[in-house]
């Protein structure tokens, strides 16, 4: 008998580098942000830049410890709730690694435009 799959979870990478230039306004190590996701049998990572979305799934033994190994190299990382069952649109807004990953996870948070932002709303809600 097969069990059923878990809810899919989530994490929130932070990364500080960046080749483009405007980013290094913003607050060093929080100048680009990416999701992970896993549902219990495969680890997926979107990692929205500037040209492309990049999405991977990674040929990973399910019980990896995917963002261990981001913060092990050095990266914040943040577990995220996953909202489903929204009715309501997303605020508008422009489009950015941080607003690819809040709509990922369901978050319509309009003042939230950094990852810095994103950051701290998210370890706020934990």
């Amino acid at each position: 008998m097969a069990t059923a799959p878990r809810p899919p979870a989530a994490w929130v990478v932070f990364r500080g580098e960046s080749p483009l230039w405007w980013l290094r306004l913003l607050k060093p190590g929080f100048r680009h942000c990416l999701a992970l996701l896993n549902d219990g049998r495969c680890w997926v990572v979107v990692d929205p830049l500037a040209p492309f979305t990049d999405v991977t799934v990674l040929d990973l033994p399910p019980a990896f410890d995917l963002p261990g190994w981001y913060r092990d190299q050095g990266l914040a990382v943040v577990a995220a709730p996953l909202r489903r069952g929204l009715t309501r649109p997303a605020p508008w807004a422009p489009f950015t690694c941080v607003e690819a990953v809040k709509r990922l996870l369901g978050l319509h948070a309009p003042l939230v435009l950094t990852p810095w932002q994103l950051h701290r709303r998210l370890t706020r809600a934990a």
